[in-house]
Formats: structure tokens, sequence, C-alpha cells
């Protein structure tokens, strides 16, 4: 017989479930991250002259809320938005020289040589999205048990695949 004493939930964990819980859309996640790495750049531009590392070191906890705040529907699209956010936002610290040819240089050896940020933001974002994928697939298949024990409950028809 199963117990029906519920489990303590850490004073951390309820802290937590009181912060704002906003829904993006996948286009909303990538333009929240966009925008935010946006201003991370001229703030890091502003305040240590263009740190890298700072940047860097704030793209993983935007890309860990970014794949947080992603509605279930669209947890594909963050781990596909943050590395695009990083490589847009990264345009005000990169450098290079005057003109078109020497911003796209300053951009892509930026890119290059600052990769393991980008790595590790995207990599963040997909093991969020991937742990939310299986937590939400367990409790679908909680849900489908559960239906199925209750007396009288018809068994959901099998649709053709293909």
């Amino acid at each position: 017989m199963p117990s029906t004493r519920r489990r303590q939930v850490p004073p951390v964990v309820l802290h937590l479930r009181r912060l704002p819980n906003p829904r993006f859309t996948g286009l909303g996640a990538g333009l929240f991250a966009t925008a935010t790495m946006l201003f991370f750049a001229f703030l890091d531009q502003l305040l240590f002259d263009g740190s890298l590392f700072v940047y860097g070191l704030l793209f993983l906890p935007v890309s860990a809320v970014t794949a947080l705040w992603v509605r279930t529907a669209d947890l594909v699209t963050a781990p596909i938005a943050v590395p695009i956010a990083f490589a847009l936002g990264v345009l005000p610290v990169a450098g290079g020289t005057d003109g078109f040819g020497g911003q796209v240089m300053g951009l892509v050896t930026t890119l290059a040589v600052h990769a393991g940020w980008l790595y590790g933001g995207t990599l963040v974002a997909g093991l969020i999205v991937a742990v939310r994928k299986v937590r939400r697939m367990g409790r679908r298949r909680r849900t489908r048990d559960a239906a199925a024990r209750r007396p009288g409950a018809a068994f959901p028809r099998s649709r053709p695949r293909g």
C-alpha cells in the first residue's frame, strides 16, 4: 500500500517556485536571448572595455534562463536560438577594423577564439531542454497509465502510423 505522506520540499525549491515563470514561444525565446546578450555586450563594453571573458560568462546564465523559460511545445528552439544570440550579441565587443570586411573578420575571429563559451552555453541549454523533455514524457506516461487504471476507462484507440 503506497504511503500517503508527502515528501518535504526544500526551502530553496519553494523560493524558486515563487519566482516569475514566463513561457516564451520559440521566436520569443530567441528575441529574449538576443536582446539580453546585446544589452550585456553594451554593458560589458561600457564597464569592462569589451572583455570577452565577461561576455562569455554572462552567456551561460542567459542560455539557462532561455531554456527554462521557453514553452514546452517549443523546447527544440532554445539550443538553436542561444548560439544565434551569442553571435549577434558579440558584435559590439568583437572589435575589428573600419569597414565591413574588418568588422566581419573581427566577428569571425571572436567566434573562433571564444567558441568554448558558445559551445558551453549551447550545451547548458541543450541539457536543460533534454531534462525538461524527459520529465514531460514521464508526466504524460503517468497520466496515461492512471487513466487506463480507472475503472470503466476505455483504452485509447491506436492511430495507424505512416
